[in-house]
């Protein structure tokens, strides 16, 4: 009976945050750049993040990874700064980010076969100005920006077989923060956007 009680208790049966996630990934991030996991390891074990319930199920993904497990699992692991890119890969799956999530000034956006979905709406963005780079192939990017924000398309350097649309209308005009698009659209589409408003709002 004491040892069920036990069980049940087990820190890694709890369930996680939205933070919580967002930390693992970008643990993930700073192993992909020492080398420990190639491009297809890291977009399976962030699918794995993402969809996690419990923190032992986050922890499966760190396990053979060294010095990268967060063995105080009892305690929520705290938010990391950024470092200056991130690196986002959707392959054959989806990708989103939303609510407070941690903006670098620069972004990397890989997508082949996938979808992404970026949110700045409640982004914590580290700089006035982000730098997105994209290669978009057979895929699909949406960009959710807040009002007082901007873009800036001028450096997209091609889309073929795709699609641009720009419905918030401020590329070139001054805005904060200020997100600087480049790269190239594949058979695919980029769309940008402002926040849906509800009906009376």
């Amino acid at each position: 009976m004491g040892e069920e009680s036990e069980a049940t208790a087990d820190p890694r049966n709890l369930r996680v945050s939205d933070e919580e996630r967002e930390h693992v990934v970008g643990v993930l991030q700073k192993a992909i750049g020492r080398g420990m996991l190639d491009l297809d390891e890291f977009t399976e074990r962030t699918d794995v993040v993402l969809a996690a319930r419990t923190r032992g199920e986050l922890n499966a993904v760190l396990v053979d990874i060294p010095g990268l497990v967060n063995r105080e699992l009892g305690a929520p692991p705290p938010m990391v700064s950024s470092d200056r890119r991130l690196v986002l890969s959707a392959k054959y799956s989806s990708l989103v980010r939303r609510g407070r999530w941690l903006v670098p000034p620069e972004v990397i956006v890989q997508n082949k076969y996938g979808s992404t979905k970026l949110d700045f709406t409640e982004a914590q963005v580290s700089s006035p100005t982000v730098h997105i780079e994209l290669d978009s192939k057979w895929g699909s990017v949406e960009v959710t920006i807040p009002e007082q924000a901007a873009v800036d398309l001028n450096a997209i350097t091609e889309i073929k077989y795709g699609s641009l649309e720009d419905k918030t209308g401020t590329d070139g005009r001054p805005g904060t923060p200020r997100l600087v698009f480049s790269g190239r659209v594949h058979g695919g589409s980029l769309v940008i956007r402002n926040p849906r408003r509800g009906l009376f709002s």
